[in-house]
């Protein structure tokens, strides 16, 4: 008998985070528990409560598509948490999987990023690990011991926090990414060696991890500072890469004429060559 499972410790978080009140249920008195009792999520979910523990512990595994929409209902989850859960739901022979090593980038991408001259671009794997970049996105990083893995740099690199003018946004947004990339292999060596050596250095990245929150990189503007050419407004792209699924090709922009297109102007000056990057 297992404990639980990937789809029950995220089925259990999600239920801890819910409150009564956030669905309209009435609250008498003390509750034993955080957020809602499993009971009233097997009720609101038209499931039993047995079954609905079963899926919790572990010890269920299979859940129909009926029934995952009518628990993802439930719970108030979002369409990325419900695809990240239908996801988790899935035997592992019809996962998509995440290679065990990354894929290297291909030379096409690489030359592709060394013509961009004029703005920050560089490509993640599914970790964050930064596996290629320009030398404009190298100047931009700079100020970090070293420009390998964004949520090591969020998380454990000093530089960081001033790096981010909205570092828990910054901080949110890694895990939440780190997350949904999860849910297409549990299993994955580098997502757990990353989640692994975080969670031990950084409470507030364990804290974050254990709330298994998904999301997806947004199109928000990043305001950023960095050591030398200040304050910078940064508009994204994020593209999958069709040859390697689990590379994101990721382009940093300034809006035209702007202070932060200064700042990159600047930056060139400080750009190295395009290199590959390790892993963190």
């Amino acid at each position: 008998m297992r404990d639980s499972s990937p789809m029950g410790e995220f089925l259990r978080a999600r239920r801890e985070a819910l409150k009564p009140q956030d669905i309209g249920l009435p609250v008498h008195g003390r509750r034993r528990v955080p957020g809602l009792r499993r009971e009233e999520v097997a009720l609101l979910a038209g499931v039993s409560s047995d079954y609905y523990m079963r899926l919790e512990q572990g010890r269920e595994t299979g859940p129909s598509p009926q029934v995952v929409d009518a628990i993802a209902a439930a719970l108030h989850l979002d369409d990325e948490a419900l695809d990240h859960l239908r996801r988790l739901t899935r035997a592992p022979h019809e996962r998509p999987g995440i290679p065990a090593a990354p894929s290297p980038v291909s030379p096409q991408l690489l030359q592709l990023l060394e013509g961009w001259s004029d703005t920050p671009a560089f490509v993640l794997g599914p970790a964050l690990d930064v596996l290629a970049h320009n030398a404009l996105a190298a100047a931009l990083h700079s100020g970090f011991e070293k420009f390998d893995n964004l949520a090591r740099m969020v998380f454990l690199d000093p530089a960081g926090r001033t790096f981010h003018q909205e570092w828990e946004k910054a901080a949110h947004s890694c895990v939440a990414e780190i997350r949904a990339a999860y849910g297409y292999e549990p299993e994955s060596p580098a997502i757990t060696a990353v989640v692994g050596t975080l969670s031990a250095k950084s409470p507030e990245f364990a804290a974050l991890w254990a709330r298994h929150e998904v999301r997806g990189k947004t199109r928000q503007p990043k305001h950023l500072a960095h050591p030398e050419v200040g304050a910078l407004e940064i508009r994204f792209s994020a593209f999958t890469v069709n040859d390697a699924p689990h590379q994101q090709l990721v382009v940093y922009q300034a809006e035209p004429a702007s202070a932060t297109a200064a700042a990159f102007a600047e930056l060139r000056a400080m750009g190295r060559a395009p290199q590959s990057a390790g892993l963190a």
